[in-house]
């Protein structure tokens, strides 16, 4: 459930990127402008206009905005603008720097993408990068982390909805012991995490719930402030209720001392192609607010505009 909002009649690639280059123009650039185009247009449409932009102008627009806005507003717009497998790439190789260093936004691309996405994703980052994205994990990270991010990055999963039963009483079988021998690590448990279909994982959860009385992230706290085990959570709520994942990304992002302007631009803008709306719907089920509200309440100028527009408000 998208809220991007594009119009009925779409003007040409060539007016989009006229108007743009206009917007940049003058004596102060057209930040409502900009956002008003871009902000409606799918990632299709918004590609067409970088490739037209570069043909008329023989410049980058991403180049452009990044010269022309500043601040989370610029991120914002450049972070919107690209490509989504450009995008997850620039996401993915931010997250392995040490300044910026997030081994959730790894765990996050790599769980909550389809297998196919996930590969143009890794075939972005190879052409923009030059590396592979599991060389770059496994040069940034250690031990646990690292023996869960790797294979999690790596696979293609199987996207069918068939399921097999015997395999999903075995495996909770299989995931329940490890757990109560509090062997976390154990590669029978990363093999299920990062190899099952989601269909095949979450009758396997399900079977666990029912088998042994708890849910498996419940069993999984029992050090909530150890790192792995909060990674490995988090990696199960991604691959079975990505929308419980993200509203608690986006709670934690906007009620902090000082809003992670990063991280709510990273959710909106790449959700809102897919399924923003299902996560406002569950992030108001457990604050008790609108997302749409929350959002506006703690951003302000463009940078709000544009998160307000990407949720489907009229400029």
């Amino acid at each position: 459930m998208a809220t991007l909002k594009v119009p009925a009649q779409v003007p040409s690639p060539s007016e989009d990127s006229e108007q743009l280059r206009k917007a940049f123009q003058g004596w102060g650039t057209n930040e409502g402008l900009i956002v008003s185009i871009l902000s409606h247009r799918n990632a299709a449409q918004r590609n067409l206009i970088r490739k037209t932009y570069a043909e008329t102008y023989g410049e980058d627009l991403l180049k452009d905005l990044d010269k022309e806005l500043s601040s989370d507003f610029e991120r914002a717009m450049v972070v919107w603008t690209l490509d989504p497998a450009e995008r997850d790439a620039f996401l993915a190789n931010e997250a392995t720097k040490r300044l910026t260093s997030n081994n959730w936004i790894i765990m996050e691309i790599a769980s909550t993408r389809s297998s196919l996405e996930l590969f143009k994703a890794k075939q972005a980052y190879q052409a923009r990068f030059k590396r592979s994205i599991e060389e770059d994990v496994a040069y940034h990270t250690s031990g646990d982390i690292r023996k869960l991010l790797v294979p999690l990055v790596g696979t293609f999963r199987y996207e069918g909805d068939e399921v097999n039963m015997t395999l999903a009483k075995s495996e909770a079988k299989l995931l329940h012991e490890k757990v109560a021998e509090k062997a976390y690590n154990h590669e029978d448990l990363i093999r299920i995490l990062t190899t099952r279909s989601k269909a095949q994982l979450n009758a396997t959860l399900n079977h666990y719930n029912n088998e042994f009385g708890n849910a498996i992230n419940k069993d999984l706290k029992t050090n909530p402030e150890d790192e792995y085990l909060k990674l490995l959570r988090a990696t199960i709520k991604c691959l079975t209720y990505p929308e419980k994942y993200f509203q608690k990304v986006l709670r934690l992002a906007i009620n902090k001392l000082g809003t992670d302007e990063w991280a709510l631009t990273r959710v909106v803008t790449t959700r809102a192609e897919l399924d923003l709306q299902r996560i406002a719907e569950e992030y108001q089920r457990r604050n008790s607010v609108p997302l749409d509200t929350a959002i506006a309440n703690d951003t302000s100028g463009d940078y709000k505009n544009i998160l307000l527009s990407l949720f489907g408000h009229d400029n």
